[in-house]
């Protein structure tokens, strides 16, 4: 492992008390209360009863992510339909936060629709609906609170807390001095009068549904976990091509996802930054992507990389406030703009890369994560100046000096057939530990983005996202879409096969 030279900062007690603080009373804890009777009742002030032992969020099977045989007419239609279900989830959650009815009424009223709206999807698929068994029933999923802390979903269990970080990040010092230790320490006692135990009424946050105070770490009491890529053998390929194509325009931001929800507006529920091809909204197709410009600076690149806005949250309101994706589903507090989106195409340990087919779609990481659980959670979180520790289901707290980190590791093993497939998964794959390709597949160049923040000081931040995934940095998420030209891709392969560092 490369070894890191880093200066190691130290958090003022000022620091902590206020990213406690905020992450608990005004930067966005939060979770939606479950009160005794489970009626959302709100007394006789009208308030809502403050927060005592359970709160929780929607959890509904990932139908998208299960489909596996979509006949290619019917993608579309069934497409749709699944950017349907997830508008009706993000509307019952907003119903419960707001206690608009008991959360019974809400669960019954959620299904009843998904029911119907299952039954359109697999109408589409020509009455076939043996993919969509067991999919339809959503149910409240507890997230146990400790002194008014989240503390993992009820059905994650150990998946979440353990998942692909592994023993070392959650079993080891992380688990003991993030989680029990040092950290839950200091905030307690430097909180002091700050309530440091107590959850304010509306299960407190600038939009109440996250991120909560255990959400962060102190990226200096993380362990070194980052494991040694395998040994390039004689056929690997090791060389790099890097594209510059800047760190987006404001200008540009939406919250569609023409991958996952083609032709449906705000079918990503939360906003995304671009770089690269500038003409990418819900309704964009390949002939929409060969017309567009490019932020790149070889304007032969023309691909797409899009990710969820971070948000810094300081109580104050963005432009998309008022707005479906932004203020009205959760999304809140200033947007930070990245220092820095780095890049590149890397290579295969075991055999050398094949150029990548145009419009071939890739998404990293899940967006569901914390519902879903963290089968395909990829996108690792860390500070400048430590890189060889990553998290995937904390933020850092960065020491002074240090920004916040982003790295999201694309699939590199290709079918060699489609660009995309019905789950937008399957098609693609990781290379195994020795970097084989699974049967089948074959090498592709590695897309690897590294995004880099100045946070605010002493400013919790929370990466945009669905609703009722409480902002967890679990499900953060990469899209991209090919639109290299050919020459382009072959410049690029070439580059990797033989060894070199281009672009």
């Amino acid at each position: 492992m490369r070894q890191q030279t880093h200066k190691r900062g130290r958090f003022t007690n000022k620091t902590v008390a206020i990213v406690a603080a905020l992450a608990l009373g005004g930067g966005g804890a939060a979770i939606i209360a479950a009160n005794a009777s489970a009626h959302g009742d709100k007394g006789d002030s009208g308030q809502n009863n403050t927060v005592a032992a359970k709160a929780g969020t929607i959890q509904c099977p990932d139908v998208g992510q299960k489909l596996s045989d979509v006949p290619e007419k019917a993608r579309p239609e069934v497409d749709k339909n699944l950017a349907e279900l997830d508008n009706q989830v993000a509307k019952a959650y907003q119903q419960m936060n707001q206690r608009q009815g008991s959360s019974d009424a809400v669960l019954s009223k959620l299904n009843d629709e998904r029911s119907r709206t299952m039954d359109n999807i697999g109408s589409a698929m020509g009455g076939d609906n043996s993919q969509l068994q067991g999919m339809n029933d959503c149910k409240w999923q507890e997230v146990a609170t400790q002194g008014g802390q989240q503390q993992g979903g009820q059905q994650q269990g150990g998946d979440q807390q353990g998942g692909q970080q592994g023993g070392d990040q959650q079993g080891g010092q992380q688990g003991g001095d993030q989680q029990g230790g040092d950290q839950g320490g200091d905030q307690g006692g430097d909180q002091g009068g700050e309530g440091a135990n107590e959850v304010p009424g509306n299960a407190g946050g600038q939009a109440g549904n996250g991120p909560s105070q255990d959400d962060f770490v102190d990226i200096t009491k993380v362990q070194p976990n980052v494991q040694q890529p395998p040994q390039a053998q004689q056929n690997g390929s090791t060389g790099t091509f890097a594209t510059e194509c800047g760190v987006g325009d404001p200008q540009l931001r939406n919250s569609d996802n023409v991958i996952v929800a083609p032709g449906v507006g705000n079918g990503a529920h939360h906003t995304h930054d671009y770089v690269g091809n500038d003409s990418n909204d819900a309704f964009a197709n390949n002939q929409t992507f060969e017309q567009g410009g490019t932020s790149c600076e070889n304007q032969e690149d023309k691909s797409t990389y899009y990710w969820p806005v971070v948000r810094a949250q300081d109580g104050k309101d963005e432009a998309d406030a008022n707005e479906l994706g932004g203020g009205q589903e959760g999304n809140v507090g200033t947007i930070l703009t990245p220092k820095s989106s780095k890049i590149e195409f890397k290579g295969n340990a075991q055999s050398k890369v094949t150029a990548m087919p145009k419009f071939l779609r890739i998404i990293t990481g899940d967006a569901k994560a914390f519902t879903n659980g963290d089968k395909n959670a990829n996108a690792s979180w860390s500070c400048t100046g430590f890189e060889d520790r990553q998290l995937t289901d904390k933020y850092p707290l960065c020491p002074e000096g240090s920004s916040v980190t982003r790295t999201f590791d694309f699939q590199s093993c290709w079918d060699g057939q489609n660009t995309d497939s019905a789950n937008h998964r399957d098609h693609v794959a990781f290379a195994g530990e020795d970097g084989s390709c699974p049967n089948g597949f074959k090498a592709i160049p590695q897309l690897v983005n590294t995004i880099t923040y100045d946070v605010p000081a002493n400013t919790p931040f929370a990466v945009d996202g669905f609703p009722e995934q409480l902002h967890k940095p679990i499900t953060d998420h990469d899209d991209f879409i090919n639109v290299m030209s050919e020459d382009l891709m072959n410049e690029a392969v070439d580059c990797i096969n033989s060894g070199k560092q281009c672009g």
